[in-house]
């Protein structure tokens, strides 16, 4: 089943090219279904890229899904035409009576900066407070899960010697769990950052569950014990060149930078890169859609906060 966007949005293309199925509005209209109702704060530069690879990741799925865009308006955008924000995005005073299924927080760029020097930090405290009576299951995605862990629970990041950038391999803590249905018992996963989250500080939380680490790259993925909210440090959603690309803009700026490890074929960054993590990236996100939203969202977006049985 199809993603509901916007008929000229510029991801729609770049899916149906990849014979991704997308559903425009007019036809949409046209079926008697309530569609799940997802919003995506994007707060990468690369805006239209980001976009369309969440998009490629919500599109495998038997659910149809409404996608709606959210900016920080407190932020001015200078690697996204306006046109494009002003056509496909909305602010939070635009939706802020709205109720949404599911939410994605992206990753942002900031990450050497302390929470409280991101020019737009207020805001994004403001919505995702918002989030806890507006949103069913928000998943927080690299600076945004640091953003999210810090925010809701106090949770701080470190910096590293050295950015973790690369392909690494993970282990599920809880295999039974929902969020890992039909994963094998060990994945590969796209990390790039700077900062880290502590396996000992998420332990402490009494509120959070530990649900997926690297013994190279530290804490993977963390969530809530009612479920709704899920903090994922690393990058599933990355197209097999996004890591190179990123190696490529730090070396033409003459950022001090180690090659991605266990990337490059042979080490060589004249080779393209094999996507090793694309099966197990579709099923996470298949799993979250289903199991964290769909199966546990009330019908009456209303009643989002009302207490849901806790399953793993």
């Amino acid at each position: 089943m199809p993603i509901k966007i916007p008929n000229s949005l510029p991801a729609r293309a770049i899916l149906e090219a990849e014979n991704i199925f997308v559903m425009t509005e007019y036809r949409a209209l046209h079926q008697d279904i309530r569609p799940l109702k997802l919003l995506i704060l994007n707060l990468m530069p690369t805006k239209i890229v980001t976009e369309t690879q969440l998009l490629r990741k919500l599109s495998n799925t038997p659910l149809q899904i409404e996608v709606e865009l959210l900016r920080t308006t407190s932020h001015e955008a200078t690697h996204t035409d306006e046109s494009h924000l002003d056509s496909f995005y909305v602010g939070l005073n635009d939706i802020r009576d709205r109720f949404y299924d599911g939410m994605i927080i992206t990753g942002a760029p900031v990450e050497n900066l302390d929470f409280d020097q991101v020019d737009y930090w207020d805001e994004l405290c403001e919505i995702m407070d918002w989030t806890k009576t507006n949103v069913h299951c928000t998943m927080h995605i690299c600076w945004g899960a640091q953003a999210g862990l810090y925010y809701h629970y106090g949770i701080p990041k470190y910096s590293l010697p050295k950015k973790v950038s690369g392909i690494y391999r993970h282990t599920c803590i809880d295999r039974t769990s929902r969020i890992f249905r039909g994963f094998d018992d060990c994945f590969l996963a796209p990390h790039s950052r700077y900062t880290e989250v502590r396996e000992e500080d998420i332990l402490a939380v009494p509120e959070l569950e530990l649900m997926s680490v690297s013994d190279e790259a530290g804490v993977f993925m963390v969530k809530s014990r009612d479920n709704r909210q899920i903090f994922v440090t690393g990058h599933l959603e990355y197209d097999g060149n996004t890591l190179a690309l990123e190696y490529q803009r730090d070396i033409s700026r003459r950022i001090p930078i180690e090659m991605p490890v266990n990337y490059f074929p042979n080490d060589d960054p004249s080779l393209a890169p094999v996507v090793n993590w694309r099966a197990h990236a579709q099923l996470m996100y298949s799993n979250w859609l289903n199991f964290y939203v769909y199966q546990t969202t009330p019908y009456e977006l209303t009643r989002i906060g009302d207490k849901q049985d806790e399953k793993k």
